[in-house]
């Protein structure tokens, strides 16, 4: 559970002097400020920067949760001067769904349209976010950009809004994450604003001695990507990846080499692959097989990337720090972002709130 100790010590990093660099050490994992290249993302639609006495409007668009499993972060929120509300339907349970198809994507599209909410953030992933796809009015929140944010099952949406509203959306954590010292950082350094210092005047950049380089080389371009089951799950669909010239970041979890063999295959075959700029995985976790049989009939997942991934010939790495992990980033989709996998960082170069 997120403690009010790493919470404080955070938010004084935060709300330090603007000067002064916004660093932390976990293990290996380093975020530090430089300045921007550009005051904000070309082509997109940026959603306001978040700030004290703005409200959180928690949405469940896939599956529900029990409100014991978000209490911590609506405390979290509180803390830091946001109010929150909750929508009706994030406890209601039918069966792996929060509620019926058209209850969750009504719920979202009002707290959308809602002028008193200022951001989206949704209470869990889990499955559903593709039923409601059809449902969802993307002029309307084109015509209301706000922070929406998730990961996970939260992919389709978060790629959905970008590709066709326009609107730039955020992979990062749901209601029920747990938020450590490095999420909280990641989170307030690319949302929130304080006082007279917005967050457009800085860009972030994270650094990770620890990456592997699967390919040497450095490459810019748009920021998207997500979950690799639900990237996957869009080819073929209205809400389809557009990889051209991107950094495409994928995350998996407890799914077998054969699984992302068959995924990336996919991804490779549709062309997808050979359309970006460079690749950013980040860490698959519990995606080796398991059991002695499996084991020896099985590639291992570095042996299935080096086929998939490496062979591109484009800059990539793997091992960054979002997703299904404790310490996570928060991804802005659509903003530019450079791929350094020889010197192992990945730069966000772009605002993606504004003021």
């Amino acid at each position: 559970m997120f403690s009010r100790r790493h919470f404080l010590a955070s938010l004084t990093a935060f709300f330090g002097t603007a000067a002064t660099a916004l660093a932390h050490r976990d293990r290996r994992l380093i975020i530090s400020d430089i300045p921007p290249e550009k005051s904000s993302a070309p082509g997109n639609i940026l959603p306001p920067a978040l700030k004290k006495g703005d409200t959180v409007g928690i949405v469940a668009p896939a599956s529900g949760v029990n409100q014991s499993d978000i209490k911590s972060n609506i405390d979290f929120l509180k803390s830091i001067g946001l109010n929150v509300e909750t929508g009706s339907a994030i406890s209601k349970s039918q069966k792996y769904l929060a509620a019926p198809d058209n209850v969750r994507a009504a719920e979202l599209m009002e707290f959308i349209e809602r002028p008193d909410i200022n951001a989206i953030l949704c209470a869990r992933g889990g499955y559903g976010v593709m039923r409601i796809l059809p449902m969802l009015d993307f002029g309307a929140i084109r015509r209301n950009p706000k922070i929406i944010m998730g990961y996970s099952d939260i992919t389709a949406l978060l790629i959905a809004v970008e590709q066709i509203s326009g609107v730039t959306t955020f992979h990062g954590p749901v209601a029920s994450s747990q938020f450590d010292d490095f999420t909280t950082k990641c989170f307030l350094k690319t949302v929130f604003a304080s006082g007279t210092e917005a967050v457009p005047k800085m860009s972030l950049s994270v650094s990770d001695d620890s990456l592997l380089t699967l390919c040497k080389g450095s490459a810019t371009g748009r920021l998207t990507g997500g979950n690799l089951s639900m990237v996957v799950s869009t080819l073929g669909t209205p809400y389809e990846i557009d990889t051209a010239g991107a950094i495409l970041f994928l995350e998996e979890v407890s799914e077998e080499p054969y699984k992302i063999d068959r995924m990336l295959t996919q991804l490779w075959l549709a062309g997808k692959l050979h359309q970006c700029a460079g690749v950013a995985l980040g860490q698959f976790k519990n995606c080796e097989a398991t059991g002695k049989s499996d084991v020896e009939l099985s590639f291992t997942l570095r042996q299935v990337l080096d086929q998939r991934i490496t062979s591109l010939g484009i800059p990539a790495a793997y091992g960054l720090p979002f997703g299904h992990v404790k310490s996570k980033m928060t991804l802005p989709l659509g903003a530019r972002a450079e791929l350094d996998a020889e010197k192992k960082t990945l730069t966000i170069l772009d605002a993606s709130v504004r003021t």
